[in-house]
């Protein structure tokens, strides 16, 4: 039953569907048999949860799920579970469907503490997989990651069709085409996987990160890595960057620019949760690259790192493409679902102990967001209090 599974749960189980333009789906059919395994009741489907990932109702359904209105799934299911927060969180707190429920998702509480705020508000225990604690055992939790590996791939395939040119190099009749020049700037998750895509398309590519750790990683991949000295990190941050001196963001900004001025393309990824993405490509930058050039900017969402980007809109500005999308693993809905579906499976197992929520497990207790009407993740909280202050 896994390594981590210490009870069968007697709670029913609800996937809700989540509103376009979301298109994943927070457990697919092929989660079904594991959760049998963990629960007594059979899993409940709000009807056409699943279709906009490409899962039929009928798929559930040969997997033994029970299908089911909202409301029948809202009234019925203990623990309901979804990508994002579902609609009925309601600004003023309002929302007696929720109330007594565990909800699980992603709801993004350290970007949006406000929405943390109305969690707490609807009664409901909330655990947010996108802030799990950073360590082996959750891995396997982990849906920043999984998402994060969906983004990177795509990002480069959507530059790939913006771009002016072959990505790779071509020697033909008509003479020899030089390979695209890629600038990945973040070696996270995303980064890396963008890294990797690249090179399998053929550009030559290079990466900046603030992180020492990421060096090796960029130049297993065969980029080069863009060293900017001066950086400062904290064991504290659990692997993620943190906010950079304004010395140090100058002289990150110079370099890039240099480097932006030759790429055919540039992929941002630079994001520190919970803080508005750092500006890393000024407007200097994209004036200085070439037309025809593209720019996916990832952390559009969180402010993004070129300083033109706008969030979920295409831009044009002197011949350079800019997208700012920062939900592209949404555009690759099976297999994403496929992932965030096994991160979710994997807390399920864990989330309960005795028929009570598990709050000794230390990944259980570090990605609550909310129980019993207040907030209970020290930074969520602390950054809840600032944005009313």
């Amino acid at each position: 039953m896994g390594q981590h599974l210490l009870f069968k749960l007697r709670m029913t189980i609800g996937i809700l569907a989540d509103a376009a333009p979301e298109n994943r789906v927070a457990l697919t059919p092929e989660n079904m048999a594991a959760l049998a395994a963990l629960s007594k009741e059979p899993v409940l489907l709000e009807k056409g949860a699943g279709l906009r990932a490409f899962f039929s109702d009928a798929d559930y359904v040969a997997a033994g799920a029970l299908v089911a209105s909202r409301a029948d799934v809202l009234a019925k299911a203990d623990v309901l579970v979804s990508v994002n927060r579902p609609s009925e969180v309601l600004s003023d707190g309002s929302s007696a469907a929720l109330s007594g429920k565990v909800l699980v998702g992603g709801f993004n509480p350290l970007g949006d503490p406000s929405a943390a705020r109305q969690l707490a508000s609807c009664g409901v225990a909330a655990f947010s997989l996108d802030i799990i604690p950073r360590t082996t055992r959750a891995q396997a939790m982990d849906i920043l990651s999984s998402m994060a590996t969906v983004a990177g791939y795509r990002a480069v395939l959507l530059a790939a069709t913006h771009l002016a040119r072959f990505f790779p190099m071509f020697m033909t009749a008509a003479g020899s085409i030089k390979p695209a020049k890629v600038l990945v700037i973040g070696a996270g998750v995303a980064g890396l996987q963008a890294i990797a895509t690249a090179r399998r398309l053929g550009a030559v590519v290079e990466a900046s990160d603030v992180r020492a750790a990421a060096k090796e990683e960029v130049l297993s991949l065969g980029a080069k890595f863009v060293e900017v000295e001066g950086a400062r990190e904290d064991a504290a941050a659990g692997g993620y960057a943190v906010e950079q001196t304004d010395d140090f963001k100058k002289r990150q900004q110079a370099e890039v620019e240099k480097r932006a001025a030759q790429a055919d393309v540039i992929l941002c990824t630079a994001q520190i949760p919970g803080r508005k993405a750092p500006v890393i490509i000024p407007a200097s930058a994209v004036a200085s690259m070439k037309p025809g050039s593209v720019i996916i900017d990832l952390a559009a969402s969180s402010g993004g790192n070129c300083e033109l980007t706008k969030n979920g809109e295409t831009i044009l500005s002197g011949g350079v493409t800019i997208i700012g999308d920062s939900n592209l693993a949404a555009g690759m809905p099976a297999d994403a679902s496929r992932m965030f579906g096994k991160n979710m499976v994997n807390f399920l197992k864990i989330l309960f102990k005795d028929d009570q929520l598990n709050f000794d497990d230390e990944l259980v207790a570090g990605t609550c967001v909310c129980r019993n009407g207040e907030l209970v993740h020290e930074r969520v909280r602390a950054l809840a209090a600032a944005s009313i202050n």
